[in-house]
């Protein structure tokens, strides 16, 4: 059974805290009937909102997927406040919350999910097409959320794209920013980061630093090459 990454900090009908810090499922939830019962019972041991603070690095999307679904199935309103990340995994069940509201310097950060694999081609053929649909129904849980076209979500996905606060309340994935007054003013540019486009931007700088090789020959060298073939 996978270790605890949960904890109430308040559980009752006025007030209901969940906190998720750190990965999400060290240990898979795969094929494990017991640590998403007891994550069921507790949440379904009261009622009324439930507000899921969220600060984590992602894990486990098979524990996410049916923690996801947990929430969407709940009976009351569940508000999800992301105090410091929400990343891979952990942006999926962000996405269940019927009001998301993240800090001013948080993060989400959403990308394709990933597997190791052992076997033959049959095997690797295998791994692909899971990941595909792994993908697939990730991407849903982002569409119902934020209303994106499937194929930017999957470019996003692909380009592993970090999103600060601003970005994620543009794109559809927050609702609102957390502690955020009504003070006009300035308000920070929302932000994306690609780690796709940025390691394809080093490799073209790195490109266009190597110097051409020169092929030219000097003239002096050709006139002794002709020398030599004319007194041949």
């Amino acid at each position: 059974m996978s270790r605890k990454f949960w904890n109430w900090v308040r559980n009752d009908n006025d007030e209901r805290i969940l906190m998720l810090n750190g990965e999400i499922s060290n240990e898979t939830w795969f094929g494990d009937e017991i640590t998403p019962k007891e994550f069921r019972g507790e949440l379904n041991s009261g009622q009324g909102k439930v507000t899921v603070w969220i600060n984590s690095p992602g894990g486990d999307c098979f524990a996410a997927a049916q923690i996801y679904n947990m929430l969407m199935e709940y009976s009351g309103p569940v508000d999800v406040h992301i105090d410091g990340i929400a990343a891979s995994a952990a942006s999926v069940i962000a996405m269940a919350g019927n009001h998301v509201a993240i800090s001013p310097v948080g993060m989400m950060m959403i990308h394709n999910p990933a597997t190791v694999s052992i076997g033959d081609e049959r095997e690797m053929k295998k791994a692909m097409e899971m990941l595909s649909e792994v993908k697939e129904s990730i991407i849903n849980a982002y569409e119902l959320k934020t209303g994106l076209p499937r194929k930017q979500l999957s470019n996003m996905m692909n380009a592993e794209s970090w999103m600060n606060a601003k970005k994620a309340l543009e794109l559809g994935f927050a609702d609102s920013i957390l502690y955020d007054g009504d003070d006009e003013g300035d308000e920070p540019e929302g932000m994306i980061f690609s780690r796709a486009a940025v390691t394809n931007s080093l490799l073209n700088k790195l490109k266009a630093q190597v110097p051409k090789p020169d092929n030219r020959v000097d003239a002096s060298v050709l006139n002794k090459r002709l020398d030599l073939i004319g007194g041949m």
